[in-house]
């Protein structure tokens, strides 16, 4: 190649590059420009309060709840600090309450302490400066898993055992009179021993059942975390939540009522018994968080549906991965992406850590778990750059420093590429499918070696045909593959290979109504890497950078190297809004090159 080729490639290549990341929205299909004012997710209120925290926790500030005779304690700023950020990210008070108490229960902060006067309350304490009122359990949603529950189901199975006299060992009718209400029960081997602790196993057991048969009711999946938490805090609305209990559950002083609820609710849920953050490894009972939470959720106010959904990526800072989406394998649409701040903000609690040493940490996480890496930084990049338009901190830092190489390797690898072929003679529709091919292929290959490590089988998924309009004959079906996807799949679980023809409009509902069950296991193994495609539209990089290069080069005006990148990219450009961002990449690469 000559000097002057060499000289046209390079700027065609930094120009393309410039316009695909001028703008963090020009990177992905969602809308995430919503994001920064709490519409449809709250994650980006969660980073900011992440980055609040963290640079207040760093600076020594106690985040310890106290039983203290004094109005204020340095954890009141540090809530009202946290609730502050996530109101400024769009979250409205409970959620903020909620949002802001979390962060801080996993950084340190206990749950509640004292009894009576001076007696302290995280979730209390939190709804409180938050402004806003108390509300009952029953009225909060879960998160929405396709459908969403309430918390009545627990409320009203716990209320209808209570009525029937199965909640409590002991009937209060038989207690002899002036011995309730008072120390000798609230403070004696009847409450503390007998009635207290009866009545958290009973009632966080039957809670949690009502939640998960609720769940099953509703067609949703039974959300283990979410079934217990609920359970959990429908038993601590009525019995004293932080009585201690008899020796037999722990140390005097050391364990209560919360912890007995916990246990039982994580038991019934089937949750494992210990929970390890992630990269930390920093150990917590399940029973323990459970119960605390649940403590703070019957405190809270009343979260909404996404407040809850932000306490579920929130928890899934754990390994075990117990709920949320943001920190698993799949990479999900980029309002579920928060774990990954999460993460960031304990990491950040350790003893000699840096901004820089956590980022590492963070992307060889990533490139370790993720099906499609690349992608998984791409979009840990997009959400952190818009998290900083409500707050800048260590956190957002940290996610920079992690994401920023990988998105530049990303970028410039396509536009190179896209360069080089689009010179070889290859149409731009072919090398948007290409890119496309090959993030598919990606995704099959290395989910399909996750997979077998996870199960111990041998595990390969393919997914054989991939296309639009499956079951509908509207023009928005017909031209977007994530709302009506024709898919056929082939998935092999040891020796044995089904193919799975019509898989989402065909194969599942059939096997969800009894018809063929025995493909069931073989659908579970392709879900996962069906669904890291299906939601591809997370990001976009496929599309905007081929069009940019287009532009650039003269091929296309930006206009029409939008609409044939979209048109191209199936996978990709999966939900609408990618030409549009396309062409905005286009115009600026266009306007770049001038300036050379």
């Amino acid at each position: 190649m000559q000097q002057h080729d060499r000289f046209q490639r390079e700027r065609v290549i930094l120009a393309a590059v410039t316009g695909a990341n001028a703008n963090a929205n020009w990177l992905t299909s969602d809308r995430v420009e919503a994001l920064t004012g709490g519409h449809g997710m709250l994650n980006i209120p969660v980073i900011a309060a992440c980055n609040v925290l963290a640079t207040e926790l760093r600076r020594g500030v106690s985040p310890e709840v106290k039983f203290a005779d004094a109005v204020h304690q340095p954890i009141d700023d540090l809530v009202a600090k946290a609730v502050q950020a996530a109101k400024d990210g769009g979250a409205d008070g409970a959620n903020a309450a909620l949002i802001a108490a979390t962060l801080l229960y996993l950084a340190g902060a206990n749950a509640q302490v004292g009894i009576p006067a001076g007696n302290r309350k995280l979730g209390a304490t939190a709804r409180m400066i938050a402004g806003v009122d108390r509300s009952g359990l029953a009225a909060v949603p879960t998160a929405k898993l396709n459908n969403k529950v309430s918390a009545f189901a627990a409320v009203s199975a716990v209320y209808q055992c209570m009525m029937k006299g199965e909640l409590s060992p002991v009937q209060g009718r038989d207690v002899p009179m002036l011995v309730g209400g008072g120390p000798l029960l609230g403070h004696g081997a009847l409450g503390e021993d007998i009635i207290f602790p009866g009545m958290a196993e009973k009632g966080a057991t039957v809670g949690t059942q009502a939640m998960l048969d609720a769940m099953s009711g509703a067609g949703m999946p039974g959300q283990k975390f979410l079934a217990a938490l609920f359970g959990a805090a429908a038993i601590l609305e009525i019995i004293h939540p932080d009585a201690d209990v008899a020796d037999k559950y722990g140390p005097y002083g050391k364990v209560t009522t919360a912890f007995v609820a916990g246990q039982a609710a994580a038991r019934t849920a089937g949750l494992p018994e210990m929970l390890h953050v992630r990269i930390t490894g920093k150990e917590i009972a399940t029973a323990r968080l459970i119960g605390d939470l649940g403590l703070i959720l019957k405190d809270i106010g009343g979260p909404t549906v996404i407040g809850i959904m932000a306490l579920d990526e929130i928890i899934a800072v754990f390994e075990e991965g117990i709920c949320g989406s943001g920190a698993g394998p799949v990479n999900p649409p980029l309002g579920h992406v928060a774990a990954d701040a999460v993460i960031a903000f304990m990491c950040l609690l350790e003893d000699d850590s840096s901004e820089r040493s956590v980022a590492k940490a963070l992307r060889k996480r990533r490139f370790d778990t993720a099906f499609d890496p690349e992608t998984a930084m791409v979009a840990m990049s997009i959400v952190a750059r818009k998290a900083t338009q409500i707050r800048n901190g260590p956190v957002t830092e940290a996610l920079q420093l992690a994401s920023a190489p990988v998105v530049a390797k990303a970028l410039y690898d396509r536009a190179s590429r896209s360069y080089d072929e689009l010179s070889a003679g290859r149409s731009l529709a072919e090398v948007v499918r290409g890119f496309d091919d090959e993030r598919q292929a990606l995704v099959e290959r290395r989910g399909s070696r996750l997979l077998s490590e996870k199960t111990g089988k041998k595990i390969e998924v393919r997914i054989t045909k991939i296309a639009r309009g499956a079951r509908r004959q509207s023009k928005m079906a017909a031209k977007w593959l994530a709302f009506d996807p024709a898919l056929d799949v082939e998935v092999t679980i040891n020796d044995a290979t089904r193919r799975l023809e019509g898989f989402v409009d065909k194969v599942i509902p059939e096997v969800a109504q009894g018809k063929g069950v025995d493909r069931s296991p073989f659908i579970s193994m392709a879900v996962p890497i069906v669904s890291e495609l299906l939601l591809a539209g997370n990001v976009i990089v496929n599309v905007t950078v081929p069009a940019a290069v287009a532009a650039a080069m003269g091929k296309a005006t930006a206009s029409d190297a939008g609409s044939e990148a979209q048109a191209a990219g199936i996978i990709s450009a999966g939900i609408p809004g990618t030409k549009a961002k396309a062409e905005a990449a286009a115009s600026v690469a266009v306007d770049t090159l001038e300036q050379f």
